[in-house]
């Protein structure tokens, strides 16, 4: 089973590697990053891996058993208790519920380690996987947007009463 890691250094090589052999599946459901994501790639990742040690937000990478990225979860532009949701899974590993268990297990990261009551997501109006994905993990549609300049969607999930005991 595929292990959720929080972002590291020596992650790099695999993840561009996950980057580049995705693009185009990606390229056909959300905005593309562009060339100059793949051209800068190394000092993009210090940055992040500085922006993550800052706490403004947290990374992650769903590895699989031989090292290789298979998806990646990312919380971004974390502050106030809530932060955005993103992720990404592999085409090869597509539609095997990985996604849904990696939101699931970054969500529980999100209220217990990082502090978040409220992540927001959004995707665009074609993407029926990632709408379902949120769905299955207690997002809720908010409202609508464009993403890329495509018709998007958004969504909130409430993490305020996650992962506490219950009252007796």
């Amino acid at each position: 089973m595929p292990e959720l890691q929080r972002l590291r250094l020596d992650h790099a090589p695999a993840l561009l590697a996950f980057e580049q052999e995705n693009r185009a599946y990606f390229a056909a459901s959300i905005p593309d990053r562009g060339d100059d994501y793949f051209s800068h790639f190394e000092a993009r990742h210090r940055d992040l891996l500085a922006e993550q040690a800052a706490g403004l937000h947290f990374f992650h990478v769903l590895v699989g058993g031989g090292g290789e990225v298979l998806g990646r979860v990312n919380l971004i532009d974390v502050a106030d208790g809530s932060g955005e949701l993103g992720y990404r899974i592999a085409e090869r590993a597509a539609r095997q519920g990985l996604a849904t268990t990696a939101v699931h297990q970054t969500c529980a990261l999100a209220a217990t380690e990082y502090g978040l009551t409220m992540l927001r997501a959004v995707t665009t109006v074609d993407n029926a996987g990632s709408r379902a994905v949120l769905a299955r993990t207690g997002f809720v549609p908010t409202g609508e947007t464009l993403l890329g300049g495509r018709p998007g969607i958004c969504y909130e999930r409430d993490l305020s009463g996650l992962f506490r005991a219950p009252v007796a």
